[in-house]
């Protein structure tokens, strides 16, 4: 039995596989904390695991590995990992983000390897990619990427048949590149104009004070000012997988995340039509297409990273 952990800035899930197939058990969320120490956070997540195991009946301290796919960036202490992801951690921009902590860094790594003894940390577009390679949309291409437009905006990416993880496995943090000046788009990591700033989940609540449900919805119900707000939020969002396209020479874009997931018959077009036909010969042959794994992906990219 080992532990399948997905962190992101809006929730944490927790589940359980016997490592014998793809089948997860006693799965739990939660809002992910964001009170207290800066290992609140891991406390969560081993609390999590242990109700996990007595839901199954099995004892806590037999499950000994854990594979951890969860949002960036990473800061490396002392060779462990910590996050400084701007949804978590209120020191990096708190008093204007209204996080309710001051914490640089959340200590992950480091409590979580005093419980297990086989422990893999990886940014949770990193394991979403895997997983989509393995069981998802990007099986047999070598020339790839996933997206999540969720809570963030986050990246996997693979160049020849390699995954692409950096100097602090931050790799793939493309959410963060500049695209606009916009001053009222202020993101949690102190950027003012970055795609995540501009388009994430949570960027589209504090600049145009509702959610991206409701503004969805608006939109697909062919309210004018919403889908005009939409198709800007799109050209920012596809610009920005434009650019993934022509820097890596991809053959297919796996897009996920809760934005996405529930709009896809929407928004998939729209996201397109940013790429296609622009500068045919870097685009020609690269595909985005809905992540095969759909709302599982999270729970899949926890489990990818075991096997």
């Amino acid at each position: 039995m080992r532990a399948c952990i997905d962190i992101g800035g809006t929730k944490v899930a927790v589940s359980l596989n016997r490592g014998d197939g793809l089948e997860l058990h006693a799965r739990r969320s939660e809002p992910t904390a964001k009170t207290g120490n800066n290992d609140a956070l891991a406390m969560q997540v081993l609390r999590m695991v242990d109700e996990a195991c007595a839901e199954m009946g099995v004892p806590a301290h037999e499950v000994r590995q854990a594979g951890v796919a969860s949002c960036g960036p990473f800061v490396l202490r002392d060779g462990l990992l910590e996050l400084a992801a701007p949804n978590i951690c209120g020191g990096l921009r708190g008093p204007e983000r209204g996080l309710p902590n001051t914490w640089e860094t959340a200590l992950l790594e480091a409590p979580l390897r005093k419980r297990f003894d086989d422990l893999r940390v990886e940014n949770d577009c990193i394991g979403a990619l895997e997983a989509e390679r393995r069981w998802g949309a990007l099986q047999g291409f070598d020339h790839c990427a996933y997206v999540t437009w969720s809570t963030g905006i986050g990246m996997g990416l693979c160049v020849d048949g390699h995954v692409l993880r950096g100097k602090n496995g931050n790799a793939g943090h493309a959410g963060h590149m500049f695209v606009s000046d916009n001053d009222d788009a202020l993101c949690g990591c102190g950027n003012i104009g970055d795609v995540e700033a501009l388009v994430a989940g949570s960027a589209i609540e504090r600049r145009f004070s509702q959610d991206a449900a409701t503004l969805l919805g608006k939109a697909q119900s062919g309210d004018v000012p919403s889908q005009v707000i939409v198709d800007d939020l799109c050209r920012v969002l596809g610009r920005a997988l434009y650019n993934l396209t022509v820097t890596l020479d991809l053959q297919r874009i796996s897009l996920g995340g809760s934005v996405f997931n529930n709009n896809i018959d929407y928004l998939l077009p729209r996201l397109q039509s940013q790429v296609r036909g622009k500068l045919p010969a870097l685009t020609d042959g690269c595909e985005l297409v809905a992540a095969g794994l759909s709302d599982r992906v999270g729970d899949y990219a926890a489990l990818a990273l075991l096997v």
